[in-house]
Order: C-alpha cells, then structure tokens, then sequence
C-alpha cells in the first residue's frame, strides 16, 4: 500500500489536518495506535467539552506566551470563531458559558467526534487504528507495529500528530522525539504544563486534607526573571502539593522558576475579600479564655485546610502572634521544589521547536514531513486554548501539505 499523505496520530490536530487536505483534493490515511481515534479528546470532554474561548483575538492570542507571534498566524487560518461555525457544521452547536468558555450545547464530546469520523470517512479518508508508528525504514518508509507484525508504507508526505508526553496511555508518549532529533530535527525536551507541583507536607495535612479544594484564593509569585504577579482563583491541596485551575494558569511560570532556581515559593492569600487592617484588627481583639486557635476560627472564619495551612507554615509562637498570623493568611508562602511528572500533566511544553519549520508546517531538515498539534513547542492555559491551537495547527499542517503535494517535483519521504 502507498499513502499519498499519511497522517500520523488521530487526535484534533491530526484529524483536522486530515480533513483539510482532503477538502484540497488529496489521497488521505490516518494511522493512530490506539483502538479509535480521538481518545484524549473524548477524556477532555469527560467534564464538559471546551471547545474554545470567546474573548477578543488580541486577547486570545496573548495567552501563548512567547509563542504568541507564531500561533497568531495558525488562527489566522482557523480561529475561535472558525471552530464555532466548524462544529455547527457538524449539527453541533455552542454556547459560551459565564467564565467566557465555549461548550457544545451538550456539553459532550462523543458526538461531536463520532460526526466528524463519519464525516472524514465519508469524505474518502481512510483509517488504519492499531498502527504504532517507529519511524521510518532504510528505504524511508514509515514503520508502523500491528497486531499483525511490523508494516512499511511509503508516503508521498507525513503529518505528524503525534502529541506531546502527557497522558501517555492515551498515546502521546513522546516516544518520537529521538527519531526525529536524529534526523536533524531541532527539538526541545519535552515538560510538563498545566500541571500540579510538589510541596512536602507533612504527613498530618497530606492524609487529613489530600483533595481538599481552596477557594477562593489570591496567588502572589514572581517569574524566572523575578517579576511579581497575582491572580485569583481556586486550587486543591493535594498528598504530595498543590494543584488545580489556579495553579495550572501559573504552571510555566512556577516550573520555569523552578528549573532557574531550583524551587519558587508561590503566596497565597487565604482571605482575598479581607485587607490585612481588618485581619489586624479583629485578631487583635482580646480572645480571654478561649485558645488562639478558637479566636482565629472566630475572627478570620478560617477552618479545614486554610487553618491547617496557617500551622503547616507557622510554630506554636508564631500561632500567638496575631500580627504573624494576619499577615500569614494575606501571604501564606508555599515552597515549590517540582512540577508533578509529565505524564500527570493536562498538557506539554517542549517538542519540535517552532524555528524547526517552515511557514507551511513542514520540517526544514525532511522535506515533505509536516507536524501539527501538542508535539509542537508551545504551550497555552487550560480554557479552551490549547485545543483551538491544535486545531488551527492541523489546519496550516494539512494546507501546507496539500500545496507541498501539488507542487513538482513530488519525492517520497
């Protein structure tokens, strides 16, 4: 068998580069080593399917860091707006919810999916699920493990979707990244984003409160070059640290500060619509025979895990200095010494780097290999960010593709 564009992973960004090649004429095999195809998606999906986001472009575009400049082209082919009226063309439509994201109205990812297989399929492009790619043969074929024992293909061109090293078990294991760095590929090593990070409490807080959520909270933590920030938001305490929606927003800060400095200490403002003069005040007040830790329940309304947080951090002095205590709860210091492992993680940094393509997708260093999607070296908040760029990077990977294809002189890779 020969495949005209064999497109390597059938995840959104491989999916969607699968389509948009085949709407520009050509031959299309998707090859994914699972059962199915759309398996992380579906997971995503489990809590209610964000798609995308509706805040302005310019916004929008911000939130890719200092990728913003190259993944503002990708949505200029395919953006929020785009993937609203994509869904709809698949009888789905969207709603934006009060935090700005956008769901299916049914909140469900199975059926957009199961619409848009059918679609592909009925399109022509056809799928090959159980196929492991292990790169490529002598003869520069692809080399795919099967239940049947090992295939080669050739391809006349290659997506590669293949993910990055986040929920390996759904298939992005990263496993690619030396097959390509031996070609020549400019890669960078793959990390966790929009991850959780450990802390080491002690074994009293990880076993009474492991799981117990924060909220809500303000966070205060300075950048690799020591810049400070703030935000607020909710998280959860966890066995081993701290995780959460809050602290994924801060992931790439708070691990790049770790990977400068060896540890970063994120603060934590435990009473957010309180000031400090209020906390003073009313800590300040006598308490007569009740202990400090009866007046401190009383006066800040601090139970559960923020109390516990407050002895985690402070000794039994310090606990008995209401000034200690008030300005603790405004700026509870929590050390951070690690991102959890990547495979914990929602998503990946790291990967082929950016530099490492050309405008149409494809490799400088193999001609006629394109990659799109979470292998690529950038990264983005939760929030239905991360999925429209995958989205609008399969996209640019199946234009680029397509053109590459009709373009002379043809040469398999």
């Amino acid at each position: 068998m020969h495949s005209k564009l064999a497109v390597i992973g059938g995840g959104p960004a491989g999916l969607m580069a699968a389509e948009t090649a085949r709407a520009q004429g050509v031959e299309v095999d998707v090859y994914e080593s699972k059962g199915s195809v759309g398996r992380k998606f579906l997971i995503a999906g489990k809590g209610g399917m964000n798609l995308t986001h509706s805040e302005p472009k310019p916004e929008f575009v911000q939130r890719y860091g200092a990728r913003a400049r190259e993944v503002g082209k990708w949505l200029d082919d395919f953006d929020a707006d785009t993937l609203r009226d994509w869904a709809r063309s698949l009888g789905v439509e969207t709603f934006i919810g009060s935090s700005g994201r956008v769901f299916p109205s049914d909140l469900k990812a199975a059926p957009l999916l199961r619409g848009w297989v059918h679609r592909l399929r009925e399109s022509g492009v056809r799928f090959h699920v159980h196929h492991r790619w292990l790169g490529w043969d002598n003869d520069g074929a692809l080399r795919f493990a099967t239940s049947e024992g090992e295939h080669a293909v050739p391809a006349t061109a290659v997506v590669l979707a293949l993910g990055g090293g986040s929920w390996p078990q759904l298939g992005s294991d990263g496993a690619w990244l030396p097959w390509l760095a031996a070609r020549g590929v400019d890669v960078a090593p793959l990390q966790p984003s929009n991850c959780g990070f450990d802390i080491g409490w002690s074994a009293h807080l990880a076993t009474r409160h492991a799981g117990a959520p924060l909220k809500p909270v303000a966070a205060f933590w300075r950048d690799a070059t020591g810049n400070e920030h703030t935000r607020q938001g909710e998280c959860v305490v966890t066995a081993t640290g701290i995780e959460g929606s809050l602290v994924y927003a801060l992931s790439a800060s708070l691990r790049d500060a770790i990977t400068k400095h060896g540890h970063t200490v994120l603060e934590l403002d435990l009473t957010p619509d309180r000031t400090l003069a209020r906390l003073q005040h009313d800590l300040a007040k006598p308490h007569g025979s009740r202990s400090f830790s009866e007046h401190l329940r009383r006066q800040t309304h601090l139970t559960g895990v923020k109390a516990a947080l407050l002895h985690e951090v402070l000794d039994k002095k310090q606990l008995t200095d209401s000034d200690i205590v008030a300005k603790t709860i405004k700026r509870l210091p929590l050390r951070l010494t690690k991102a959890r492992p990547i495979a914990e993680a929602i998503s990946a940094a790291g990967g082929v780097r950016l530099e490492a393509l050309d405008g149409g997708m494809m490799l400088n260093a193999l001609p006629g290999v394109f990659c799109a999607g979470e292998m690529l070296d950038w990264e983005a908040p939760t929030g239905g960010y991360l999925l429209t760029a995958c989205f609008a990077s399969g996209c640019r990977a199946g234009l680029g593709a397509s053109a590459w294809l009709k373009s002379p002189p043809s040469r398999e890779v």
